[in-house]
């Protein structure tokens, strides 16, 4: 049976059929009955999975099936009414007054201290007739004449319930809207269960919108949203994309990410349902009346024993009609992701030449690295997309998708796989510490979770990121920035989580604080040569054990101080046996597996376990697929100091691209603001910000002068030395 990266209902086989809800029920039956998953839950047939062919292919659309082109003002490009830019997500500016040869004179013009706060600020100001807005730390939207900088007013928002996602004001962008003859211009963006809409001169709530100003969305605000006629649509934290009446706040339709019921896609789940969230954003076509939403992984995150089957629409390019909220295709990336490869980027609307014709397509990205260019109206892929057979579970009752994507064009972001040649080679000592985690790890394509055991693949924090990409709109490149680090993830016995610290250990915790800890680390993850211990039941059997403490082993010396008993609590202690409640115990109802965070393959001195780049700028040719330059992007001060060349570094800011031939983009680690060559690559100018910039730059014309505005607050993932702050900084050509 062929499995699919959904198209539409009739272009690809149905998936894997799961069992009916009365063979569910009655193996659940039996599940009580035995007291054991091993008797319903066996190893998958990795036999029968070989069998398979290696690779198929989802076909290119024809070119009779390509999207003619519809002409796109360009007016919308010299303004900057989103935080995606425009209502395509292209952060393409017609500006021009900086270019190539004179961005070397860009000069601090102001810089905007909010001074409420420090806080980790991920949203990219909007600009509109001489005012900028954005939020800040201290929960406020404020509005900044953009010549100088100076506070023109600062809408408070009320305390916040709780420290949620979901309760940072515009968290990752705002939006504006111009009116109509009977209704006012408004600022809209998300805050907390909420969504907001302000008038634009006064900072005041509109109080027509809505209750006061604000309409409910019951999956969380998150992501920029955008207007189309008179719809407002936006996606939840938590799920679900919603329209509403931009005029109003009348809610008019929601779409369930998770298919419902009898809806399409609701066969591809079997257990529990959550995630397939759009937390990075969404595009739309202002010609055709049609949303993109970027989905993101399926919860919960790694372990899929109770959700199996495709998962639609987690890891999805989802298009739905604009006004009726009417699912019109999508496109999956990862089938049962088990990995939070979320699709995580908003999706460009692009137009390329292909066959001599120019044509419109959607971009989908994510973690996973892959890169798939979309026909508009249909969602095929312009260019064939290679599927490989992937590898089956290990863990009792987990199923994974028989393939999974391999494309070969476009060229990938990066490569989720990671193999051994890539380990770090920047000293002896970094290259022989990596290479001990590597020998006790599993990794290869695709490669599913073995309990206690850690899984190396370039992931969490690897490929596109929720920032996204730029187009430059008369060429039709595209400018996205990656992360190259190593997930180690290690999945483990829900009863393998540490002791609740408001209970005393057990005897053998003790003995292993004293005997084991300081070379198996204080929670059994394993210190330098030492390995693990999590899960150490599912590997190893209590005689063996015993035999080992008695023996030793390689570099660890057999232990002549406990006694036989001791011995017994410390095994005891390690295959989580008559321990006190573990944090976040989940009870006999809990669930089997669990993960234990996301950690990352580093060397000895924390570095990243693989060879640089650790983080690039990429530039491509959507009509070829090929990738036109990669370059390191971001520096670690000190390794330049010891005569390592630039490696980048983890970045999560995103880049924009202007007509004078610049791409900038923050989001180092280093708290640079830099300019790149669009067409070559080569870094042009760079500026040390206050803190690390944490979001895409805004470009704009004030008083006559462009200006290059970046959101500078640090913290966050990126961190930054300077740590989290709150500032935005303009760039001008002096004067």
């Amino acid at each position: 049976m062929k499995p699919r990266l959904q198209i539409s209902p009739s272009t690809f086989p149905r998936p894997v059929v799961l069992p009916s809800k009365a063979v569910v029920l009655a193996l659940s039956v039996l599940v009580a009955a035995a007291g054991t998953m091993a008797a319903v839950a066996p190893i998958e047939d990795a036999a029968a999975r070989a069998a398979l062919p290696e690779f198929k292919t989802i076909p290119a659309a024809t070119a009779a099936e390509l999207t003619p082109a519809v002409a796109v003002p360009m007016e919308p490009f010299g303004r900057w009414a989103r935080s995606q830019g425009d209502n395509g997500a292209r952060r393409y500016s017609t500006l021009k007054q900086i270019t190539r040869d004179n961005v070397r004179e860009l000069e601090v013009a102001w810089t905007f201290r909010s001074g409420d706060g420090a806080a980790n600020v991920q949203s990219t100001p909007i600009v509109v007739d001489g005012l900028l807005y954005a939020p800040t730390p201290g929960r406020a939207i404020v509005a900044l004449d953009a010549a100088t900088g100076v506070e023109r007013w600062r809408k408070q928002l009320e305390a916040a319930p709780g420290k949620r996602l979901q309760d940072a004001p515009a968290r990752r962008g705002l939006v504006y809207w111009p009116g109509d003859r009977e209704n006012a211009p408004r600022i809209l963006f998300g805050a907390g269960d909420w969504i907001y809409a302000v008038d634009p001169k006064a900072g005041k709530s509109l109080t027509g919108f809505g209750e006061g100003g604000r309409t409910p969305i019951a999956t969380g605000a998150t992501a920029s949203g955008a207007v189309f006629k008179h719809v407002f649509v936006t996606t939840g934290l938590f799920g679900d994309v919603y329209g509403y009446d931009v005029r109003t706040g009348k809610p008019l339709w929601r779409f369930h990410s998770i298919a419902q019921g009898t809806e399409f896609g609701s066969d591809t789940w079997d257990g529990p349902q959550s995630g397939a969230n759009g937390w990075s954003g969404l595009s739309v076509d202002d010609q055709r009346g049609i949303v993109f939403a970027a989905l993101g992984a399926p919860r919960p995150d790694i372990v899929g024993v109770g959700r199996l089957g495709d998962n639609l629409f987690s890891d999805c390019v989802l298009a739905l009609d604009v006004l009726t909220g009417k699912r019109l295709w999508h496109f999956q990336d990862l089938r049962h992701d088990i990995w939070d490869l979320d699709v995580c980027a908003p999706p460009n609307l692009v137009t390329i030449v292909r066959d001599g014709r120019r044509i419109d397509a959607v971009t989908c990205m994510g973690k996973s690295g892959h890169l798939f260019v979309l026909d508009r109206l249909t969602g095929k892929p312009i260019f064939p997309v290679r599927l490989r057979r992937a590898p089956t579970s290990k863990l009792p009752g987990e199923r994974t998708s028989p393939y999974q994507p391999d494309p070969e064009l476009p060229e990938p972001i990066s490569r989720s796989e990671f193999k051994p040649a890539d380990i770090t080679d920047r000293t002896p000592e970094a290259r022989d510490f990596v290479l001990k985690t590597v020998a006790r790890s599993n990794y290869g394509f695709f490669e599913p979770f073995t309990e206690g055991k850690p899984t190396l693949y370039i992931g969490s924090r690897g490929g596109a990121e929720w920032s996204g990409a730029a187009v430059d709109v008369p060429t039709g490149r595209l400018y996205v920035t990656s992360n190259r680090w190593v997930s180690k993830i290690t999945v483990i016995a829900n009863d393998e989580r540490e002791r609740d610290p408001k209970f005393p250990p057990s005897a053998g915790e003790n003995h292993y604080a004293l005997h084991c800890a300081a070379c198996h680390g204080p929670t059994r993850a394993g210190l330098g040569v030492a390995p693990p211990l999590i899960g150490l039941k599912a590997r190893m059997g209590e005689p063996e054990v015993l035999a080992m403490m008695a023996t030793g082993k390689g570099a660890m010396p057999p232990n002549v101080i406990l006694t036989a008993a001791e011995k017994k609590d410390l095994v005891d202690f390690l295959f989580r046996r008559n321990q006190p409640p573990s944090r976040r115990d989940g009870g006999q109802n809990g669930p089997k597996y669990v993960f234990d965070g996301f950690q990352f393959l580093v060397d000895h001195e924390g570095y990243p376990g693989i060879k640089p780049p650790w983080g690039l700028l990429n530039c491509y040719d959507l009509a070829t697929g090929r990738a036109l330059w990669r370059v390191p992007l971001g520096e670690l001060p000190e390794l330049t100091k010891q005569g390592v060349p630039k490696t980048g570094s983890q970045n999560l800011g995103g880049a924009s691209v202007t007509a004078g031939g610049l791409v900038f983009v923050a989001g180092t680690e280093d708290e640079k603001l830099r300019a790149f060559d669009a067409d070559t690559g080569a870094e042009l100018w760079s500026a040390k910000l206050p803190f690390a910039g944490t979001a895409a730059p805004a470009i704009y014309e004030a008083g006559g002068r462009q200006f290059v505005v970046i959101t500078a607050t640090g913290g966050g993932r990126v961190g930054g030395a300077s740590g989290p702050g709150d500032a935005y900084v303009a760039f001008a050509l002096k004067r």
